[in-house]
């Protein structure tokens, strides 16, 4: 039986030799497709991105507040 195509869109990339190295080695230590594991890195980085800006956003109209924890205390 053949597997269920995924609804899914191309991404070509053209990105750093290093970069790809890195992704070729994860993929092989963790048993990751290429695909897998860069719509995992996207989307946590996209997931990440959306928190700093809710965060910067509620710091911005007082619905948060910031705290001094203090500092250095060498004197």
């Amino acid at each position: 039986m053949a597997r269920q195509k995924k609804n899914g869109q191309y991404l070509n990339v053209k990105i750093d030799v290093n970069v790809y190295r890195r992704l070729e080695d994860f993929c092989e230590n963790t048993g990751y497709t290429k695909t897998a594991a860069v719509e995992r890195a996207l989307t946590i980085l996209m997931n990440n991105h959306e928190a700093d800006q809710e965060t910067l956003r509620r710091i911005a109209d007082g619905s948060v507040k910031l705290v001094e924890t203090g500092g250095d205390e060498h004197a």
